[in-house]
Order: structure tokens, then C-alpha cells, then sequence
């Protein structure tokens, strides 16, 4: 584990000059460190991205630094950086009808579930913060944290589209963390474990070992476990607890400056990891699609980091390409159909295996 590794680094450089207490608290604040600036770079990286990728899905041209005077650099790409000094240096507004404590609570508590989620992301087969032996298990209940912050952000903000807002998400993330739980309940049936570490160990031979292509049942748990991911993560088309032709921006409608920037922010992070748990669930992990070539460490964390960016990519896709559905459309969806289909999976898969790879 990445901690043990720092902590063992640190006794033997400072061992004689600090005690291990200290020791200890400074390996935990490392790893901490690195999360989170790995999180701003990469808010700022996805984007920009999706500003270009947007504007080419609508034959613009999308931000770009031309001509003289203040401008957002070559090709835009301090575009990202003006929006986020823009929000930084906003005015921090609090309504006086508010719920103050829970207010502030909110967008907070919302971005330390997206943070903790990290922990149990492997992000090369040496570099992860805490090897844990539940990891699936932990990512998921983590992420139920974002449940409860936008149900006080709707409720604390005292405000009519704000709550509408909270009530959405708590019944849409709710509704479909079950056919996304139960979509992971086929790799881990086929991996018998929930590390994922030894999740993405059990794939390793080539792109054909990979999960997704272990029988007929997988693929369909992976469109399943996708769209339910991209429900869970307020993306488009289910974006309905902020839609802003109804909403104006739903549980987040009174928040401003760096309070604001935190949903968006939990949001993007959020994304990363459903998107890494599916490439480590299905796709390989940090395991090279080709049989012993390009297989060492440093091109696992290539690997591990082009397959979550190609979802991510996806999900971009498909926010800009899709139109937003209904509120009845998004939990017909969840309950008559990703519902019935990620338990059907589950036995075929089972069969599957006790017939063909017993």
C-alpha cells in the first residue's frame, strides 16, 4: 500500500528526528496531498475538454486565444484556470432565510465523498492509496455520501427549486446505485473477490481475458453498470436534480463562488471514479490489451488512465448528444428495466459459468 510505502520512506530519513506518530500522520497527508491535486489538474483537463469536445459536436470552435490584449491563452487552454479564479473570486453569498450550518455543511461534505472514493482507486498495479480487500464495496458505500449533501443543499437552501432538486437526487441516485451494485456483483462472482486489485490480477493475458469478454451475460452488465454510473453522477440525459430549463439550477440555485465550484468539482471527480471502477471491473484495469507487451508498471498506469478517460470521454459524448429525460422516463428506466436486467445477469452468468467453465 502506498501509505505503508511512504511511511517506511520517511522512518528511514527521518527516524532519528521525529517519532512515529508524526511519521504516521505525515505518510496519511502525502497521499492526501496527491489526491487532491491530482483532482484540481484533472477538473481542469476534463474542462477544457469539454468545452472543445462540445463545441465540435456543434460545429463551433470553442476557446481559443487570438488577437491582443487578455485572452485565454493558445488553443484556450487557460480557459479552465479563468473559470476557476473566476468562481474563487466570486462573493460568497449565504441567503438569510438559510439553514447557515447545514448550508455550509453541504457542498463540503459532497466533495470529501468524492476525495475518500480515491483511497480504494488503483491507479497502476504499485500505485494506490489503501489496498483494501472490500474496495468495490467501499467505493460504493462512499459514494452514497453525495445522497445526503444534496439533500441539505436542497433542504438548507430554503428555496423551492433547490429542494425539488434535493428530492430528485435522493430518489434518482437512490434508485439507481441498485442496478449499478448489482451489475458489479457479476465481476465479482466471475473474480471471487472485492479487492480490485486482485480484480484487475484475474484479467491479465490480453484483451480477451478482460471480464467484459468472458461470456455473453458481461457485456450487458457493463451498459447496465455505465448508464446507472452516469445517472448516479448527474450527467446528461439524467441531469434532472439541476436541470436548468426547470429548475434554474436545481440544489445548487443559491450557492455562489467557491461553494458552487465544489458541486462541480465533486461532480467531476465522481466521474473519474465510476469511470475507473468500470475500467478496472471490465476492461482490464491497469492490464495491457496485448499478452506480455507494453505489460510493465509504468504502462499499467498508462493503461489504467486511458481507459477511464475514454468513459469519461463518453460521458461527454453523450451530454451533448442526448436530450434530458423525464422524470417518470428516468425511473421507468431504473425499475422496469436496469432493474430486471442486472438480475437476470446474475443467474445467466452464473449458469454461464457452472456450464461452460466448470
Amino acid at each position: 500500500m502506498t501509505v505503508d510505502y511512504i511511511f517506511d520512506f520517511l522512518t528511514g530519513l527521518l527516524g532519528g528526528f521525529l517519532g512515529s506518530d508524526y511519521l504516521l500522520l505525515a505518510s496519511m497527508l502525502v497521499p492526501c496531498l496527491a489526491i487532491f491535486g491530482f483532482i484540481t489538474i484533472y477538473a481542469l483537463i476534463v474542462i477544457y475538454a469539454e468545452l472543445k469536445v462540445s463545441s465540435f459536436i456543434q460545429d463551433k470552435v470553442g476557446p481559443m486565444g487570438q488577437g491582443v490584449g487578455l485572452h485565454a491563452g493558445k488553443w484556450g487552454l487557460l480557459q479552465p484556470v479563468a473559470d476557476a479564479l473566476k468562481l474563487l473570486l466570486k462573493e460568497d453569498i449565504i441567503p438569510s432565510s438559510a439553514d447557515r450550518p447545514l448550508f455550509i455543511l453541504a457542498p463540503f461534505m459532497i466533495f470529501i465523498g468524492a476525495f475518500i472514493s480515491f483511497v480504494a482507486v488503483p491507479f497502476g498495479e504499485f500505485i494506490i492509496v489503501a489496498d483494501l480487500n472490500i474496495g468495490l464495496f467501499y467505493i460504493l458505500g462512499v459514494g452514497s455520501i453525495a445522497v445526503l449533501s444534496l439533500i441539505l443543499a436542497g433542504w438548507a437552501s430554503n428555496n423551492k427549486w433547490s429542494l425539488y432538486g434535493g428530492m430528485r437526487s435522493a430518489a434518482q441516485i437512490v434508485s439507481y446505485e441498485i442496478p449499478a451494485g448489482l451489475s458489479l456483483i457479476v465481476v465479482i462472482m466471475l473474480a471471487g473477490t472485492l479487492n480490485l486489485q486482485d480484480i484487475i490480477k484475474y484479467q491479465e493475458g490480453g484483451i480477451f481475458n478482460w471480464i467484459i469478454f468472458d461470456n455473453p451475460f458481461v457485456p450487458i452488465a457493463f451498459v447496465v453498470y455505465f448508464i446507472s454510473a452516469l445517472a448516479e453522477v448527474n450527467r446528461t440525459p439524467f441531469d434532472l436534480p439541476e436541470s436548468e430549463s426547470e429548475l434554474v439550477a436545481g440544489f445548487a440555485t443559491e450557492y455562489s463562488g467557491m461553494r458552487y465550484a465544489f458541486f462541480f468539482l465533486s461532480e467531476y471527480a465522481n466521474m473519474f471514479v465510476v469511470s475507473a471502477v468500470a475500467a478496472a471491473g471490465f476492461l482490464g484495469g491497469w492490464q495491457s490489451p496485448f499478452d506480455g507487451f507494453m505489460s510493465t508498471p509504468a504502462w499499467g498506469v498508462f493503461w489504467m488512465i486511458s481507459k477511464t478517460g475514454f468513459l469519461i470521454f463518453v460521458m461527454i459524448w453523450l451530454r451533448w448528444t442526448l436530450p434530458r429525460l423525464r422524470v417518470d422516463q428516468l425511473m421507468n428506466v431504473c425499475w422496469k428495466v436496469f432493474l430486471p436486467l442486472a438480475l437476470i445477469n446474475i443467474f445467466g452468468v452464473a449458469i454461464w459459468t457452472v456450464v461452460f467453465n466448470s
